[in-house]
């Protein structure tokens, strides 16, 4: 962790962030996150309004002041440009001072400048090789990868590959994504080269997250084998629960793939996501719905086995 900005190492117990997934993180699962040692985060457009938006991030900034051993929390702003919402959540974010800024789909060049000026951090959500050179140039302060076997919006490129030809150019802060669920994995993360580990998948079932019941049962039932890539339920590429797919009246083995993206509307884009359900191939590694401080817990521990470190409670 030692490449990581002071502000994002503070209180950090895993080098990991809870990644922010549409209609499924928000409030509670921000703060608990930050609680658990890992850093929170969340999208915009899970607010369903800025005035909703306004509340939420009212409500993070202070319970975090509550919460002085807490890690850092991110807001993800979604940068395409078919998102209108994107100047009024990007006044909220500037407002609230959200430590960090993780931009996706598009460049981040819309909000780097706003989001420096009141000294926040922005890191840039690419999911090739081509997306990092351009986010690098644009004057990113870290990058997400996400490769291959990610949760939603998925990259093609495999981790292993992912990380050792961007670190040829680029020497700040990386967040390595896709089928990272255990803590064997994130410390894999680091070994290859990464900062942190982006959490998605793992932290769907957990108590805290917004995702129905029958979401969350779904994960803890599925394997990596019930994952489905395909573009056309929101015209970008991301992994599917099949058993969802079916639900909803999609056929698994014969997709429409030319379906194009369209954020303009974000509520009618949550209505695709409301009935087709988005996990990574790391599905398997998901045992149960516990609540974020234990799922912590134990990829602590197993993160500690993998580094070769003692048992976290021997450390403290």
């Amino acid at each position: 962790m030692s490449g990581l900005p002071v502000g994002l190492r503070k209180n950090l117990r895993i080098p990991a962030i809870a990644a922010p997934m549409f209609l499924v993180s928000g409030p509670e699962m921000v703060v608990a996150a930050a609680r658990s040692g890992i850093i929170g985060s969340f999208p915009t457009p899970n607010a369903r309004t800025p005035e909703i938006l306004d509340q939420w991030l009212q409500q993070i900034t202070e319970r975090m002041v509550a919460e002085p051993g807490a890690a850092a929390w991110a807001a993800n702003l979604v940068v395409h440009p078919s998102n209108d919402r994107l100047p009024a959540d990007l006044e909220l974010v500037t407002r609230y001072r959200a430590p960090l800024v993780i931009t996706a789909l598009g460049s981040p060049a819309r909000v780097i400048g706003q989001v420096h000026d009141y000294g926040g951090l922005v890191f840039a959500d690419v999911n090739s090789v081509g997306f990092a050179r351009k986010a690098a140039a644009a004057g990113v302060d870290g990058l997400v990868l996400v490769a291959s076997g990610a949760g939603g919006h998925t990259g093609q490129t495999a981790g292993f590959a992912f990380v050792e030809e961007v670190r040829q150019f680029w020497d700040g802060p990386i967040v390595l994504g896709g089928a990272i669920s255990t803590g064997h994995a994130i410390r894999a993360a680091e070994i290859l080269g990464a900062d942190l580990a982006y959490l998605g998948t793992s932290l769907i079932a957990c108590a805290e997250s917004m995702a129905e019941p029958a979401y969350k049962r779904m994960v803890v039932d599925a394997g990596a084998e019930d994952i489905v890539p395909s573009r056309g339920i929101t015209g970008v590429t991301a992994n599917w629960l099949k058993s969802s797919l079916v639900a909803a009246g999609y056929d698994p083995a014969d997709m429409p793939e030319d379906k194009k993206p369209d954020f303009e509307n974000a509520q009618d884009d949550a209505k695709a996501w409301k009935n087709v359900w988005s996990a990574g191939q790391g599905v398997g590694a998901v045992r149960g719905i516990d609540s974020l401080d234990a799922i912590a817990a134990r990829l602590q521990r197993e993160y500690d086995i993998a580094a070769g470190l003692p048992h976290f409670t021997e450390r403290e």
